[in-house]
């Protein structure tokens, strides 16, 4: 068995070690979402939380972690005698991004259940991670279905599993820990709201701090064992500090004045439900336990808020995580010092914090706290010739709701909320014979395959005598996301600020739309002489947000370079991920300028977008009383449909979908 990088041996990472201290002192406080960059030491840290924490008593040989003080009385492998039981170690299980929905609730034998007419159910992740750590890493990758299942346990503190009317409950009650990096792409907002706390990580920029990162990596990675060894000392003093902390937890007060604070902190922040509230308040009281009091101060309430708040603040997916923090301490100040019984103040000397039993004695800043800040653009274009002023970014108008753009066609792409697809959820729409293991049961298929030769196969019982060559897979129809590849003239005659600032809001409008459609996003700009990639095809709809927004204007149209760079975007992607359908959307007035013919050459780009059956949108930004309609004729090359700006802001998209669908048929 590999030995896990001790816990007190991580470098820095205050925020992160503590939050995953405090739901060791209180699983009630819901788990932590850590978010950063790569290389930051999330997953080191997380997987080296389970070795501290406390043994669990189970019922022995009970598959489903039963506590023999309060056996679960609907145990699948029960019914349990209360009583004696064994303990062993905290469980910490991986669930993998790309997981079978079976993996994570259990399956069933279909086989046994139709020839015995028994339940026998392989209990899953769920089940593994009852009363331990369910642990995902990249959880914003995760699909949708996948998603619902965990909201779903998460809630009732219990996984259903039905299969053909047959059905197993279980206990699922787990400490929930996710890490992300949020450049690939941002989380659920309901998934998002189960996570109790949040921390952003981020690599020290402190040359001493990262010189001893790498000193203890490489010592661990020489000699696993002997470094665990070493820091087994400080690894047992924070155990028995998580022990001692979980015992005073009931004695906890919470008083009046906490509480006032707590609720002033929510409201004052417009943070949705009332989650918010008593996540912070079983914060505050972790955060009192660990520091060893029995009092609840101001700066547990605070440091509460830092860890409860940030991700339950965003109003939408383009805004990043975070506190005002000058804004939380005066709430904290008028709300504050009211309660007659407020204790004593003085922290006592671990502070509220605590940092006990942590290895090291002086901790290196941590940088400015927002980790998540946008990335920075890149200028998107080549040198403009002369004479072609470059004008400053507009500001992007207000963004609307729009209708479903959606691609032709069934497809088998990634498990999305855009397009028709094959996918492994949704509706039943056939049965067919199975290619490899079997997934999915179509029940009514395998009996019909099966009853004809029941009389030569010697049945004599009650059961269906059922072979593997009579099972039958059932084919299903869901959703798939796509590519959405953004294509945006940013020349000269596109840069008046008003109209470049409805077609940012435009653009920003589709963007929000593909965010909560699950679509990979790509973002290529065409201005001055050339055509810049200004985002590869990502996950992260925040990251074309921001480059959105930078985007300068001005030079001449090369429409031509714009289309065949976007031409080349979708081959590389096509062979990374095949089974993913495109959908370009075209943001331009049709002009075409700059080189010789370019009309022509944007014509002839254009067609290899129809003769590759590419579904496309143009989005005409073309203004003024005389109209040229150049863009409608771009559209008819692309084998594609135009709408102009004005119709997207009047809803009229609806139509639009019906035309790119009546082209395809």
């Amino acid at each position: 068995m590999t030995t896990p990088f001790p816990f007190t041996a991580v470098v820095g990472q205050d925020d992160l070690r503590l939050a995953l201290l405090l739901n060791a002192v209180s699983p009630a406080v819901g788990g932590v979402l850590v978010r950063g960059e790569k290389g930051t030491a999330k997953s080191t840290a997380v997987r080296a939380l389970s070795a501290l924490l406390p043994e669990v008593p189970v019922v022995p040989g009970c598959r489903f972690s039963c506590d023999p003080a309060s056996p679960d009385p609907g145990c699948p492998d029960g019914p349990h005698e209360a009583g004696g039981g064994a303990e062993r170690p905290a469980r910490m299980v991986e669930l993998p991004v790309g997981a079978s929905e079976d993996r994570l609730v259990g399956a069933l034998d279909i086989e046994r259940a139709l020839a015995e007419g028994v339940k026998a159910f392989e209990p899953g992740l769920l089940a593994d991670a009852h009363r331990g750590i369910l642990y995902v890493d990249e959880v914003n990758l995760l699909h949708d279905h996948l998603v619902d299942l965990l909201l779903d346990a998460a809630a009732m503190g219990a996984s259903y599993v039905e299969r053909e009317g047959v059905s197993v409950r279980h206990a699922a009650r787990f400490l929930l820990v996710g890490t992300m990096n949020p450049e690939e792409g941002e989380l659920r907002p309901q998934l998002l709201d189960r996570f109790g706390l949040t921390v952003e990580v981020a690599a020290s920029r402190e040359p001493d701090q990262r010189v001893e990162v790498v000193r203890r990596r490489l010592a661990y990675d020489d000699d696993p064992a002997g470094f665990a060894a070493r820091w087994a000392e400080e690894e047992a003093a924070v155990r028995a500090r998580i022990v001692a902390a979980r015992k005073l937890l009931p004695s906890v007060r919470l008083g009046d004045g906490a509480l006032r604070q707590i609720a002033a902190t929510c409201a004052a922040f417009e943070v949705d439900g009332m989650r918010a509230d008593i996540v912070m308040a079983r914060t505050a009281t972790a955060l009192a336990a660990w520091a060893g009091r029995t009092d609840v101060l101001a700066e547990d309430v605070r440091q509460a808020a830092l860890l409860a708040l940030p991700h339950r603040r965003r109003r939408n997916p383009f805004d990043a995580p975070g506190l005002d923090e000058d804004k939380l301490d005066e709430t904290l100040e008028e709300f504050g010092g009211s309660d007659d019984d407020d204790p004593d103040p003085d922290p006592g000397p671990d502070g509220p914090g605590g940092g006990g039993g942590q290895p090291e004695p002086d901790d290196a800043p941590q940088g400015d706290g927002d980790t998540a800040a946008r990335p920075e653009a890149g200028e998107g274009g080549q040198p403009q010739p002369s004479g072609a002023g470059e004008q400053s970014p507009a500001r992007a108008s207000e963004p609307f709701r729009t209708k479903v753009l959606s691609v032709p066609g069934i497809g088998e792409g990634a498990a999305g909320r855009r397009s028709r697809a094959r996918t492994e959820h949704g509706r039943t729409t056939g049965a067919r014979r199975p290619r490899g293991a079997l997934t999915k049961l179509h029940l009514a298929a395998t009996v019909q395959a099966a009853a004809p030769h029941q009389r030569a196969r010697g049945r004599s019982g009650p059961g269906l005598v059922v072979r593997r060559d009579d099972l039958r897979q059932a084919t299903r129809e869901g959703r798939e996301g796509n590519l959405v590849l953004f294509v945006v003239d940013a020349s000269g005659s596109m840069a008046a600020r008003q109209r470049m600032s409805a077609v940012k809001g435009a653009v920003l409008s589709l963007l929000l739309d593909a965010y909560q459609r699950r679509d990979k996003v790509g973002l290529v700009t065409f201005r001055g002489t050339d055509a810049d990639v200004a985002l590869p095809p990502t996950s992260s709809v925040d990251a074309a947000a921001a480059r959105l927004e930078t985007l300068p204007t001005g030079g001449r149209t090369p429409l031509a370079a714009g289309l065949l760079r976007a031409h080349d975007v979708l081959r590389v992607e096509r062979l990374r991920d095949p089974a993913r359908r495109p959908l370009v959307v075209l943001v331009t007035d049709g002009r075409a300028t700059g080189g010789p013919e370019p009309v022509a050459l944007a014509g002839r780009a254009a067609r290899l977008f129809a003769a590759d059956g590419v579904a496309s949108v143009v989005v005409d930004c073309e203004s003024g009383p005389v109209r040229l309609g150049l863009a409608g004729q771009l559209a008819g090359e692309l084998g594609g449909t135009a709408v102009t700006l004005d119709e997207l802001r009047a809803d009229s998209i609806a139509g639009l979908v019906k035309d790119v669908q009546r082209r395809a048929a």
